[in-house]
């Protein structure tokens, strides 16, 4: 599913050799040269972060840290738990600003914190297949192992900042690869296996370069 040149470069980092070490070498070795915002960088050409926001009052924001960011690219998802519309979710929405609406009624919860934060890790705990997880839950921590996983942080534009993002929804296939989706930051919250996992991306709407926040409309959806 990934582009030629993005996924040469992926099988590059795979094929590293490195030289043995002693155990706690080895750990620290692995922290220095596997981080995932560096694997980001070096595969995709950019990386992000959450960073306070150049907004007055508007707190946490995503930055373009490293590279540039191409126009059409994916440069951010948006994590949480995955609501049916019928599902309940009143609990969780109170006072929750990070619940994202869909087109068809379907919603997201991405708030990191409180009820929400109990209720996807304990769906990513229901889930599993044999040794592998269905879901990324390490967006909750501040050691992210998927470092796009920060859409929920991406701060609505305004008069004096376009913006520069908008979201992308779709349907993860069902030939998806298994093993891959440890790295997918979302999860439904009842185990319906007919409902395809409903996820949520940003795409960058034009060339975005090092040390830019990004500005979505949130009124601005693509299906």
């Amino acid at each position: 599913m990934l582009p030629e040149t993005v996924k040469s470069k992926y099988h590059d980092l795979l094929s590293v050799q490195h030289p043995r070490v002693k155990p706690l070498e080895y750990r620290h070795e692995q922290q220095n040269t596997f981080k995932p915002e560096e694997i980001l960088y070096k595969t995709l050409g950019f990386s992000v972060a959450q960073a306070t926001s150049s907004l007055i009052s508007a707190g946490k924001g995503v930055f373009v840290t490293r590279g540039l960011v191409p126009k059409g690219a994916v440069v951010s998802m948006y994590p949480g738990t995955v609501y049916q519309k019928y599902e309940p979710i009143f609990f969780q929405s109170v006072g929750n600003p990070f619940i994202f609406r869909c087109l068809d009624g379907v919603l997201i919860d991405g708030n990191d914190k409180g009820i929400s934060k109990v209720v996807y890790r304990s769906c990513n705990g229901r889930d599993r297949l044999g040794p592998f997880k269905m879901s990324d839950s390490t967006w909750l921590t501040s050691e992210i192992c998927n470092p796009l996983a920060v859409g929920q942080y991406v701060n609505n534009c305004s008069n004096d900042r376009a913006a520069n993002v908008c979201y992308q929804e779709f349907d993860v296939p069902a030939v998806f690869p298994i093993e891959l989706k440890q790295y997918l930051p979302n999860i439904a919250y009842s185990c319906d296996k007919q409902s395809p996992l409903r996820c949520v991306i940003l795409v960058a709407l034009r060339d975005i370069k090092q040390g830019e926040e990004l500005f979505s409309n949130y009124y601005t959806i693509v299906s």
